[in-house]
């Protein structure tokens, strides 16, 4: 299927120049002079080459359609994450830089998506927001307003996040996984 350059967003997977890609960063810029453009980092998922492209609004891209399979996360084996399919209960070890920055918020029987590319696993989904609990977060600031001010805080699986003044250690949070933000507190 293919997509305007300005559509391409981050997990996309894309076929570009004979090799399958995957989406890290995307920045939509309007320069004073010319056109609109997508500044787009990718990661090749064969190989692991990093590039970075332009794509002008007027640019079309094949997207590719993944098959796309249900895994649970069972544990962490040195630099190997080990995933079951939740069909078949076949286990598969996977390397941890197939989800990157991501695998900090993988938790003991969470459910993925894994996309396979000619059955081959390429490509693991998290859900894209996970409960966490606040251990460390600084105090507030007296005399910051309270609508634009964010402070540190660190969650349980050591990744800092900014939040609210109002959040405080021990409390539970829902975080987005792949923009590392804050989103609401848990219930």
């Amino acid at each position: 299927m293919k997509i305007s350059g300005v559509d391409i967003r981050p997990g996309n997977i894309l076929e570009y120049e004979g090799g399958i890609w995957k989406v890290a960063k995307t920045q939509h810029t309007q320069p004073g002079k010319g056109g609109a453009y997508m500044q787009v980092e990718m990661k090749n998922l064969i190989d692991g080459r990093k590039t970075n492209v332009r794509f002008r609004s007027a640019d079309t891209v094949e997207k590719v359609h993944l098959e796309t399979k249900d895994f649970q996360y069972l544990y962490a084996d040195g630099d190997s994450l080990v995933f079951m399919d939740t069909d078949t209960f076949d286990q598969i070890n996977l390397d941890s830089d197939l989800i990157g920055d991501a695998a900090a918020f993988l938790q003991d029987g969470m459910t993925v998506m894994l996309e396979m590319y000619e059955e081959r696993p390429i490509s693991v989904q998290l859900p894209e927001q996970v409960e966490a609990e606040i251990v460390e977060a600084d105090a507030v600031v007296k005399g910051q307003t309270a609508s634009s001010s964010y402070k540190p805080a660190i969650l349980d699986n050591g990744v800092r996040v900014m939040v609210p003044p109002h959040i405080e250690s021990g409390t539970r949070i829902i975080v987005d996984v792949y923009d590392r933000t804050y989103v609401s507190k848990a219930n």
